[in-house]
């Protein structure tokens, strides 16, 4: 819970810092720029409110693991993809899609911070606990912090902590551990596809190389 808010704290202030041409730079989601990401996070975090609110009586059926698969690299042929760009583009106004932004990652934030994180909610077609679906999100909110700034190299980076943890889920849904000698940073990178191993890399992970990228969905 406590990295759930740290993770979106650190990923709202990244936002926040945005200024003039940054919104126009590409972001790591291929084919969209940083304004197409950031109204992609404001749909994540109305998930965030939407799940919290949708108590269920059911055990549950994932956990903050099970919760991702493994799915096709994207392609930008899906729907919803070509629809963040034209949603963006309606802002006009960038510091509009800030404040919305704003305003709804504040209250998904504290909606997180006020959860039971042993109640059962419903999402996706299974049931999690609040603290395992808030514990998923601190993959998601990771990545996308990385594909904020990656164009943006003056940026702050994700939290050391938050960065730990989501190399450590995306480790256990692998099934294996990510070489030590490659950093937290480039591991997520590397292992969800967002950029190519280097030759040195690639050495590092040895026959685990053969099994990316794992791309996430």
């Amino acid at each position: 819970m406590e990295l759930f808010s740290r993770s979106w704290t650190a990923l709202r202030a990244a936002v926040g810092a945005l200024s003039g041409e940054d919104w126009e730079r590409p972001s790591g989601c291929r084919g969209w720029l940083v304004r197409d990401l950031v109204c992609h996070l404001i749909i994540d975090a109305q998930d965030v409110l939407i799940t919290l609110v949708t108590p269920v009586e059911a055990e549950p059926t994932a956990d903050a693991v099970t919760y991702w698969k493994v799915v096709e690299p994207p392609t930008g042929e899906d729907p919803l993809d070509a629809l963040i760009p034209r949603l963006a583009a309606a802002y006009g106004d960038m510091e509009l899609l800030r404040f919305h932004f704003d305003d709804v990652g504040s209250a998904a934030g504290r909606a997180a911070e006020l959860a039971d994180p042993h109640a059962r909610v419903g999402t996706q077609e299974m049931v999690l606990t609040a603290g395992d679906y808030l514990r998923a999100y601190v993959l998601e909110w990771t990545l996308h912090h990385l594909d904020l700034i990656a164009h943006l190299p003056a940026a702050a980076e994700p939290p050391a902590e938050t960065l730990a943890a989501a190399r450590a889920a995306l480790e256990e849904i692998a099934g294996a551990p990510i070489p030590a000698a490659i950093a937290d940073r480039d591991a997520l990178l590397i292992g969800t596809g967002r950029r190519a191993p280097t030759g040195e890399e690639t050495a590092a992970l040895g026959a685990f190389a053969a099994r990316l990228p794992l791309p996430l969905g």
